[in-house]
């Protein structure tokens, strides 16, 4: 046997080990696999895509409210994760990495005027202290209008927000990311991110003052 290569036992130990790793640290998981991806493991790759695929479409439709687009973005956002496999470096969690690219070309789309306006309705999480109030488990005609009318004020009042500003809360609400994964992402302070919260927030809470 190369002594340069490890025994059947050390890589079945090392296995198991690496496993019970992933599992007391799912974060963590997610570099390694990347890792792994830069080492030339396309199943890899197939991993970090399934896992986070849907966050990223998600996180793009509420960035650009238009659900094809959100889709060729979220393409694009793993091509060039794909393309920069053999330079990535586990210096910040793997999903701050994701969503900061995420980031970048949803801004860089809105600012090109590019922006379709969606009739999907988003989440009514999303804005908290926003949420669905009926009497009962089957609302009445009148209870489901007035339903999706208050989403439809929610919505608006999203789309309304600066960019950067939104891209702020769906990252801290619908993403729950914390402060500093938001600053990597958006390429600022943690300072800047509670400025930006707290800005938009206030904006909300005064835009949708009358559905309280």
């Amino acid at each position: 046997m190369n002594p340069a290569q490890p025994s059947p036992k050390s890589r079945v130990k090392r296995d198991m080990e690496a496993v019970a790793a992933l599992e007391r640290a799912p974060l963590e998981a997610d570099a390694e696999l990347m890792l792994r991806v830069r080492d030339g493991d396309t199943t890899s790759f197939t991993l970090l895509l399934e896992r986070h695929r849907s966050p990223v479409v998600h996180f793009l439709y509420r960035m650009v409210q238009n659900q094809a687009v959100s889709e060729e973005l979220a393409q694009e956002v793993f091509l060039r994760v794909y393309r920069s496999r053999a330079t990535y470096e586990p210096t910040a969690k793997f999903t701050t990495w994701l969503f900061r690219i995420a980031t970048h070309l949803a801004l860089n789309w809105i600012r090109d005027g590019r922006k379709e306006r969606g009739q999907e309705s988003l989440d009514e999480d999303l804005i908290e202290g926003v949420e669905r109030q009926v009497a009962d488990r089957q609302p009445t005609v009148e209870q489901e209008l007035l339903y999706q009318v208050r989403l439809r004020e929610v919505r608006g009042a999203i789309e309304m927000l600066p960019s950067k500003q939104r891209a702020a809360v769906m990252m801290h609400k619908y993403q729950e990311l914390e402060y500093s994964q938001i600053a990597k992402a958006l390429d600022c302070s943690e300072s800047a991110v509670k400025s930006l919260l707290f800005r938009a927030y206030e904006t909300l809470r005064s835009r949708l003052a009358h559905m309280a």
